[in-house]
């Protein structure tokens, strides 16, 4: 049982973990803005601050086949604790996010550490995480309509010689 739940607990992280680093630069900075005055957010120190690597991209033929190297892609990663405050322990946050954003792999890595303290956790997922999703699900249905509009329709018909 208490497997179940830190699976759930994991599903859920990293499910924000993905919003956060989907997410549009402009759009994580205006909703990280909008949780309030920076005094009113905890403050946070670098367990490492942001850095700009490679990774190397894999991909599998048709999705079954033997894996391959597609290529290199540029990733940012960051970690912060936040500092203690009265009855919470430091909590530390991670970020990794495609691109050389180091802005915004650090502000993803403070937010997600703040979402993992309960007093925080609600507030931040009203004011970032669920307007944040609601963005990349519209710009996926634009994506898949643009898509859509260029698809081809092949049929055969029977010939006559036959």
């Amino acid at each position: 049982m208490q497997s179940e739940t830190a699976n759930q607990a994991n599903a859920a992280r990293a499910a924000w973990l993905r919003i956060l680093a989907l997410a549009q630069t402009d759009a994580l900075d205006a909703a990280y803005s909008r949780l309030g005055d920076v005094a009113a957010l905890p403050g946070y120190r670098l367990l490492r601050k942001p850095e700009s690597g490679m990774a190397m991209v894999r991909a599998r033929a048709g999705g079954t086949g033997a894996q391959f190297n597609l290529g290199e892609m540029s990733v940012t990663r960051c970690a912060v604790v936040l500092d203690e405050t009265e009855g919470q322990a430091a909590t530390a946050g991670v970020a990794y996010i495609q691109g050389r954003g180091t802005r915004h792999a650090e502000q993803a890595a403070v937010l997600d550490a703040l979402l993992q303290r309960p007093a925080w956790h609600q507030r931040v997922h009203d004011v970032v995480i669920a307007p944040l999703a609601q963005t990349l699900t519209e710009r996926a249905a634009h994506q898949a309509a643009t898509a859509a509009q260029t698809r081809v329709e092949f049929f055969t018909m029977a010939r006559g010689e036959d």
